[in-house]
């Protein structure tokens, strides 16, 4: 039995070890954005900066991707959307654009707003449909997406809360039904 979970869970394990880690790594994109100054409270350049920021997410294709990302992003900018960890425009650009490429369609509508000190916090539910998982069908989700802004009203860090098990992982063939066995002995 422990065996079969730890052959079924083996890909997951190893994606995970690949990467660096998310923790760390966002505790110290906080770190170097505290003292990045971001828009005045209520001013013209903020109100712009969230409006780009949900427009851009709100309806990503390819094109958006590659003509707006570096528009909404800043050039040094952290990503982690709980499936990678991204520095710099540039790179999340490109992910966006390979992300892009493997979707049929994806929406997300901003159901919620909270502002704290720094922090912009969006709630959100996204519609995905991928090209080569979840046989086509449209796969909705829910998360919170923590945002900093610079002075210009460009992000300089995004980080996702959101469950990507099922998002993502549950539609890859074999990770899928291994992640739906687990769910259902817990």
């Amino acid at each position: 039995m422990k065996r079969t979970l730890l052959l079924l869970l083996l890909p997951v394990l190893t994606l995970r070890a690949a990467s660096a880690d998310p923790v760390a790594s966002f505790q110290e994109a906080l770190a170097q954005t505290e003292k990045i100054q971001g828009p005045a409270r209520g001013s013209c350049t903020e109100q712009a900066g969230i409006r780009r920021f949900e427009e851009f997410l709100s309806h990503l294709d390819e094109k958006t991707a590659r003509e707006e990302t570096e528009k909404v992003y800043a050039p040094n900018a952290f990503l982690n959307d709980t499936l990678k960890t991204i520095h710099g425009a540039p790179a999340i650009r490109d992910y966006f654009i390979k992300t892009a490429k493997g979707l049929d369609s994806m929406t997300v509508a901003f159901d919620d707003m909270a502002v704290s000190g720094r922090n912009y916090y969006f709630r959100w539910t996204m519609d995905t449909r991928m090209k080569n998982l979840a046989r086509g069908k449209t796969v909705r989700t829910i998360g919170i997406t923590m945002v900093r802004f610079d002075s210009e009203g460009r992000v300089i860090l995004h980080q996702d809360f959101w469950d990507s098990a099922q998002g993502v992982w549950e539609h890859v063939p074999g990770v899928g039904a291994a992640i739906r066995w687990i769910r259902a002995k817990i």
